[in-house]
């Protein structure tokens, strides 16, 4: 990527990173300064009760871990909904629009396609173009939760990673500072197989145990007309233990039966889950060139 000019900065969009369940906005810092190098204007911040707004279980901070407390214990985010998800997207977004920006372009990872599709539907003309970059992107009206119930599921490494019950707590909780290896290293498999240990150490400090369950079992309800007008594009992701591929692929399929004249814009990477770790400059490569379309 070359140095860009003055009028390269007027014109290329601005891209808003949503980030999926369990992260924050830090899972971006490798991604962002190929995409600011590039000319682009880059948010990335933490949605409600994620990353430097998260919300722990007491019994999470409790080592060794009474694990009959820690599946139990009401979640301090199950109040959190894909409304406030929703809300405050738009205000990053509106923020952005009044410095000057035009239409941004909305990136949602993983859980993080749930409210970029919510926000599409509710704003449409503040929205360049979507990317779910192997993220949800649920067919109209039904909840993302589901998705994890399909045969194209199979072989998903999270579901195993779970403790307690997610509508009991109130959220789905994971062990992050687990030491069992095997339970590590299942989730390493599921989120950032192809990154080395000492980075996955990293992430493994900076994920947070509990993700709201309120915004997976909320469902959008979508149309032709307002989300399905706005260009999208899905990034693939060929390793992904977290969203199978072929759940990747019934996305995108359902997506352009819904709107058969504006269809998906499809890209594959062969990394796991987390490309903005593994990768970030061939990401970066790829976003750059769905912001010149």
């Amino acid at each position: 990527m070359g140095d860009v000019t003055a009028n390269d900065l007027e014109r290329k969009p601005a891209f808003v990173l949503i980030h999926g369940s369990w992260h924050g906005a830090w899972c971006f810092s490798k991604l962002v300064p190929y995409l600011l190098k590039a000319g682009h204007v880059v948010v990335a911040r933490d949605l409600p009760g994620h990353g430097g707004l998260a919300k722990y279980p007491r019994s999470f901070g409790q080592r060794p871990l009474d694990a009959a407390a820690f599946a139990i214990e009401p979640s301090p985010l199950a109040g959190v909904t894909l409304a406030d998800y929703v809300s405050d997207t738009l205000e990053t977004v509106d923020a952005l629009l009044r410095a000057g920006s035009g239409p941004v372009i909305l990136l949602g990872h993983s859980m993080g396609g749930i409210p970029i599709t919510a926000v599409a539907e509710a704003a449409p003309e503040k929205i360049r173009k979507l990317v779910y970059l192997t993220a949800f992107m649920p067919a109209s009206g039904v909840p993302a939760i589901a998705y994890s119930r399909t045969p194209e599921a199979e072989g998903a490494r999270v579901g195993a990673a779970m403790k307690g019950d997610a509508a009991r707590v109130g959220a789905l909780r994971l062990d992050s500072r687990s030491t069992d290896p095997n339970y590590v290293a299942n989730l390493k498999q599921a989120f950032a197989g192809d990154v080395s240990e000492a980075e996955w150490e990293l992430v493994q400090n900076l994920l947070s145990p509990d993700d709201p369950a309120q915004p997976f079992v909320t469902p959008t309800e979508t149309t032709r007309s307002r989300w399905g007008k706005i260009p999208r594009a899905y990034i693939k992701c060929s390793g992904d233990f977290a969203i199978r591929p072929l759940t990747q692929a019934k996305f995108i399929d359902a997506a352009d039966q819904f709107t058969p004249d504006n269809k998906t814009e499809v890209y594959e990477l062969e990394t796991s889950h987390s490309p903005f770790l593994s990768q970030p400059e061939k990401l970066a490569n790829v976003l750059v060139e769905l912001a010149s379309r």
